[in-house]
């Protein structure tokens, strides 16, 4: 039967991976002083190190990197754009709807 895995907080995080890459620190010592496996806090030296390289926050949950505030905007942006596209084709629809029926009336009288 598998173990459910153990959620650690982003500061728990943060600090072993600070206590990890201090001066004169060893992983394996830190991890064992930690409670933690030297696997699991090697994964967090490395993701820590790899986000600090891209400029993206670190930890940020289920494996997917935060977005920064430029791609926020972006996808922002790009949900209003396919807004305004579906309104624009709904007015061009009740332009011609209107226009149809404006033509039957006069055609009427």
């Amino acid at each position: 039967m598998r173990k459910t895995p153990i959620k650690y907080s982003t500061d728990f995080k943060l600090q072993a991976v600070q206590l990890a890459t201090g001066p004169g620190m060893i992983a394996t010592k830190v991890a064992e002083d930690l409670g933690i496996s030297v696997q699991i806090l090697c994964r967090w030296i490395r993701k820590h190190k790899e986000a600090q390289e891209q400029g993206r926050p670190v930890f940020t949950g289920r494996g997917v990197p935060a977005l920064t505030e430029q791609e926020k905007r972006i996808r922002e942006l790009e949900k209003e754009v396919e807004t305004l596209r579906i309104e624009r084709e709904i007015l061009k629809a009740a332009a011609k709807f209107f226009a149809k029926e404006m033509k039957y009336r006069s055609d009427r009288m």
